[in-house]
């Protein structure tokens, strides 16, 4: 239907359609509440009326058989009847053991007061007697129905919004994945003629240092199409070096920075294996370092450690920047979160994605202070 593309009218639609019912259901539950509890007292001037029959009446041969009726078929509302001095003479429906205790009974009556106007019994205005109630267990239990009601549509309304939620997410997805390989794809026909022009450069014995500058770059694009190319699809693990896929990583970034910024980079052991994507898990040092740069504004020290533990894999990325706060340690890896003015807020929530599921590792920001820096940790099973 039309109307449902229009995403905007259809959540007001819903919205609409929901306080329409949630309001039929409370007006509907008043009224019912409100006849049953007018139902309710009419029994109770009943009860009055059997009340007033029985004190009325002086001749002991006189059958009392219908107004006693009445009294006992009153089996589920609580009544206390307290003579013209206030005193309790008569309780229905409370409990026994408890009414043993007279405060239980005062208690009780001063709950009755407050709920219901009581019904007077009396003969010839002598012999005035008071009957107090309240609403019966029954009448209790049906406030909390328009509760269940509401909180049951409450509930059909999140599945609604969660199923509706999901396939928007999805499909959200899918266009990105679909543009990442696009750009892969792009991306590959320029990267054929730079080859080419390089190797006309070779040709022309232009100098080899700058053609070797040349092909990093050349090559860092293609590693580049290659990570899009690998967007929504599950990237391959192999055996590699933990230590050298982090160099190289390393260095393209600390050649390429400014020369403000004093780069470290130490490991316990010169080869370390685990399972890797070389390209996937390049990107998400070039993310960390990167990020290490911009939280320096361009300017301090940044350090890279490599750790060979007993079973883990252990590299921490310590910088000099403007640091964050304890609140944020959890934050900044969701997918659009940012401290950036510029910036998508993606880089983290990707990397933590090419560790934590791609890689079955962990990333997490180890410590941070405020105008002092941050260290963040990767840990990797090793092989």
């Amino acid at each position: 239907m039309k109307i449902f593309s229009n995403t905007l009218l259809f959540k007001r639609i819903t919205i609409l359609v929901s306080f329409i019912i949630v309001s039929l259901i409370l007006w509907n539950t008043y009224t019912f509440f409100q006849k049953f509890k007018h139902e309710e007292r009419i029994k109770m001037e009943i009860l009055a009326t059997a009340q007033k029959e029985i004190a009325s009446d002086t001749n002991l041969d006189a059958n009392v058989d219908l107004p006693l009726k009445i009294i006992e078929n009153n089996s589920n509302i609580p009544m206390i009847l307290v003579n013209d001095k206030g005193e309790i003479e008569y309780f229905q429906n409370l409990d026994s053991v408890k009414a043993s205790n007279p405060k239980y009974l005062e208690k009780q009556l001063i709950e009755m007061k407050a709920e219901n106007e009581p019904i007077e019994v009396s003969y010839k205005g002598k012999n005035k007697q008071f009957i107090y109630y309240r609403n019966s267990d029954l009448l209790n239990r049906l406030t909390y129905y328009p509760i269940a009601l509401i909180l049951i549509l409450f509930l059909f309304l999140s599945v609604i919004y969660m199923f509706y939620n999901s396939n928007k997410v999805a499909e959200t997805n899918q266009l990105w994945t679909g543009m990442a390989k696009e750009t892969a794809h792009q991306i590959g026909t320029p990267l054929s003629s730079l080859l080419g022009w390089i190797a006309i450069l070779k040709m022309e014995k232009v100098d080899d240092k700058y053609v070797a500058e040349i092909e990093k770059d050349v090559s860092r694009l293609n590693t580049i199409a290659n990570r899009f190319s690998k967007i929504g699809s599950t990237p391959e693990l192999e055996k590699e070096n933990v230590v050298a896929v982090t160099k190289q990583a390393f260095d393209y970034l600390e050649s390429r920075s400014s020369k403000q910024i004093s780069f470290s980079f130490s490991t316990t052991d010169a080869e370390i294996y685990t399972n890797l994507n070389t390209e996937l898990f390049g990107w998400v040092i070039e993310n960390l370092i990167k990020n290490a740069i911009d939280a320096m504004l361009g300017k301090g020290q940044l350090q890279l450690t490599i750790e060979n533990t007993a079973k883990k894999v252990k590299i921490t990325i310590t910088d000099t920047g403007k640091g964050m706060p304890k609140k944020l340690f959890k934050q900044i890896f969701k997918p659009g979160f940012t401290t950036k003015k510029r910036g998508w807020g993606l880089g983290l929530s990707l990397s933590k994605r090419i560790v934590a599921d791609y890689h079955k590792g962990k990333i997490f920001v180890q410590k941070s202070e405020i105008e002092k820096g941050t260290t963040f940790e990767i840990l990797l099973d090793k092989v």
